[in-house]
């Protein structure tokens, strides 16, 4: 339900009351500096997605370990994640950005002195520990910099910017794969890489405040404890949760690399490859769904994002079928397949975040973006376990078919739940902005 109940027929403006709201300078700048910290964030995890071939056969470990180090950081990160967000409400969110998205990069780097897959194990899954601070952080600071009139685009263009950088650092770690014990050298850049980026987000972001575009600042007013309960009552939000725990796209990014080279027999070095196009569609994808998200939710705001989360959902779960299971001669047909997925994939996040800041209040945005995406953390450990079980068991074709195909076809259904209630739960929360808008002029009067 709602936070503050509204009659269903209350009618939704395209964004909340702008009166007294004001964009924060440099706000554009602000995004680049953010999106190029996610980009490097979780960096244990693309040195496992993209030198696991490697790794496995310099450890001599089973498909199966990939699927667990992957759950693993995702489990964590379940915990994690709201364990930053309730730090960041001690602490300013720009120093804790850097510990836990940059500083932490030690950890990422230690995990090259690994001597045996418990060791491995250990380290990344610290390393993640700190990366899983990065999402609901962000997305929560970016609410903060952009009204709803915007946060589509602002949000494609930050998760395009990360997927950027992660698709250019594939290929450059790939090359590791014919270097002796290279992936130990993948784990040491990327380490660094973080911490300095770490150093960056202390000397240039400046953060906006929480609620600075929803006509009302407030400095980490505390939630109270109804609100709380409202808040793990919204409707909207636990149907989005479900929709993250049941998806099964991450799987490309896990384990598209290994697929290439143990089922269509390409080199490690050559499967990476695949990376940088697959990211820079994923790029194209966010900022491109981000614009358009912003028109149709202008034109259609009762419906129109999730009806654009919905189409990405079925066109991909269609095109992972073609993708996987249809045997492909040259590796220039991944890349473009693989890039188109990306692209489809690159709308998640140019939409449903502004869905959760849409129907949230601005105190509460860290928290439902720590539990979105701990949902989705846990989603995602589930999934890859499964695939590395299934692959070693059945092959990776099956697997991808039934954790790819039938699960992404089965999600896109069932986000056909969310048209009533986001058009309630975006409604409730617009009037009581304009009720706190309001209230804050008077008393000021």
């Amino acid at each position: 339900m709602p936070t503050e109940a509204v009659p269903p027929a209350t009618p939704i403006s395209p964004s909340p009351p702008s009166q007294t709201s004001s964009q924060p300078p440099r706000r554009w700048r602000q995004l680049a500096l953010l999106g190029g910290l996610l980009s490097v964030d979780n960096g244990e995890a693309s040195v496992l997605s993209v030198l696991f071939p490697a790794l496995r056969a310099a450890l001599g470990l089973p498909m199966a370990a990939l699927g667990g180090l992957i759950a693993a950081g995702k489990l964590v990160a379940v915990v994690a994640g709201p364990a930053w967000v309730a730090v960041a409400r001690r602490w300013p969110r720009k120093q804790v950005l850097a510990v836990c998205c940059g500083f932490w990069g030690v950890w990422t780097a230690a995990a090259g002195l690994a001597q045996n897959f418990t060791q491995l194990l250990i380290l990344t899954t610290v390393a993640a520990a700190g990366a899983a601070g990065g999402g609901p952080l962000t997305s929560a600071m970016l609410s903060d910099l952009f009204d709803d009139r915007a946060r589509g685009r602002a949000a494609g263009l930050l998760y395009g910017l990360a997927g950027l950088g992660v698709g250019v650092a594939g290929p450059l770690l790939g090359l590791l794969s014919d270097v002796r014990d290279g992936w130990r050298y993948g784990f040491f850049a990327s380490g660094a890489v973080q911490v300095l980026f770490g150093v960056l987000v202390l000397l240039f972001l400046h953060d906006p405040g929480v609620g600075a575009t929803d006509g009302r600042r407030a400095d980490k007013p505390p939630p109270t404890r109804a609100q709380l309960g409202a808040l793990l009552r919204n409707r909207t939000l636990l149907l989005i949760c479900a929709q993250r725990l049941t998806t099964g796209q991450f799987i490309l990014f896990g384990f598209g690399v290994t697929f290439l080279v143990q089922v269509r027999g390409f080199s490690n070095a050559a499967a990476s490859v695949v990376t940088l196009p697959v990211m820079l569609c994923y790029l194209g994808g966010t900022v491109f769904a981000g614009v358009v998200a912003d028109r149709v939710h202008r034109r259609a705001p009762r419906t129109g994002r999730i009806a654009m989360m919905q189409t990405a959902l079925i066109v991909y779960g269609l095109l992972s079928y073609v993708a996987s299971q249809v045997a492909w001669e040259p590796l220039w047909a991944y890349v473009v397949l693989f890039g188109v997925l990306g692209a489809v994939q690159g709308s998640n996040p140019a939409i449903n975040r502004p869905i959760i800041a849409s129907v949230t209040l601005p105190e509460l945005r860290g928290a439902a973006f720590a539990l979105m995406l701990s949902v989705e953390a846990a989603g995602w450990a589930l999934t890859s376990l499964l695939v590395g079980y299934l692959g070693d068991a059945y092959g990776l074709q099956t697997a991808f078919l039934w954790l790819t195909v039938v699960l992404i076809l089965a999600n896109g259904a069932l986000v056909t739940l969310l048209y009533r209630p986001y058009a309630r739960d975006s409604a409730a929360l617009q009037a009581q902005m304009h009720h706190r808008t309001a209230t804050h002029e008077t008393d000021h009067q």
